[in-house]
């Protein structure tokens, strides 16, 4: 299951699975297509809930962010030290936007 909320023109997406792996992975990335394929430019992933990320889960995100092709940001924000670490090893902190609230997130977004 994947929470949404839109606030002003961001839209926050928030998955409710403890795992972001390759059992998730295919929803995860139809959901986010089409909320890209509906003009959404704006993105934060919250990340708060999820306890596991696997490379399929990662593809995913890298996926989202290629969609918007340099035309909107995808951020991230509620990410737990041990998904952090290995955004750290990947350098996938290099590559996205990280916050440690939503509301971080979307008033950099908003600026």
């Amino acid at each position: 299951m994947i929470n949404d909320k839109r606030v002003g023109d961001v839209l926050i997406v928030q998955p409710m699975q403890q795992r972001l792996d390759a059992q998730e992975a295919g929803g995860f990335k139809a959901h986010m297509g089409k909320h890209m394929s509906e003009g959404h430019t704006k993105i934060v992933l919250d990340l708060s809930r999820v306890e596991f990320i696997d490379s399929s889960g990662l593809g995913v995100m890298v996926s989202s962010l290629k969609m918007l092709r340099g035309n909107g940001s995808l951020s991230l924000c509620g990410i737990r030290e041990t998904i952090m670490t290995m955004f750290k090893l990947t350098r996938m902190d290099r590559v996205f936007p990280i916050f440690a609230t939503a509301e971080e997130a979307i008033a950099s977004l908003s600026k």
